[in-house]
């Protein structure tokens, strides 16, 4: 894949993420899609497989009441597209882990993509 491939998917696939457009989200995710997200040093949630990714991301709707991922850098390592992100959100209901309905969250996090047949095959989220 060129670089310029690799872009256009991560940034179709990260537009589709902030409409909330789960089927055209996984349009260009490999199906042995693996996604993993780290907070603070610890994997809180993975996935492996187009079908547990989609139930992640549909559980995820209802958690925030606005969500917005933007790319503030980006570069390729090797074989990994690495993407620098800016993510904001509001909290749509009080959480089990204390965040609070209407709590705005604003922070800085990476995002890694490896790819696999011409398709995004793996997303490790780490903020």
């Amino acid at each position: 894949m060129s670089p310029t491939d690799i872009r256009a998917l991560v940034d179709h696939y990260i537009d589709a993420y902030n409409r909330k457009d789960i089927d055209d989200m996984l349009k260009g995710v490999h199906p042995q899609v693996e996604f993993k997200n780290i907070s603070a040093g610890v994997v809180n949630a993975s996935t492996n497989g187009v079908a547990e990714l989609r139930a992640l991301a549909q559980q995820s709707l209802s958690l925030f009441s606005e969500r917005h991922q933007e790319i503030e850098s980006f570069e390729l390592q090797d074989h990994v597209a690495v993407a620098t992100i800016a993510f904001r959100a509001v909290v749509a209901a009080d959480l089990p882990n204390g965040l609070k309905k209407g709590q705005v969250l604003n922070f800085s996090g990476r995002s890694e993509f490896e790819f696999k047949n011409g398709a995004i095959s793996k997303i490790t989220d780490i903020s």
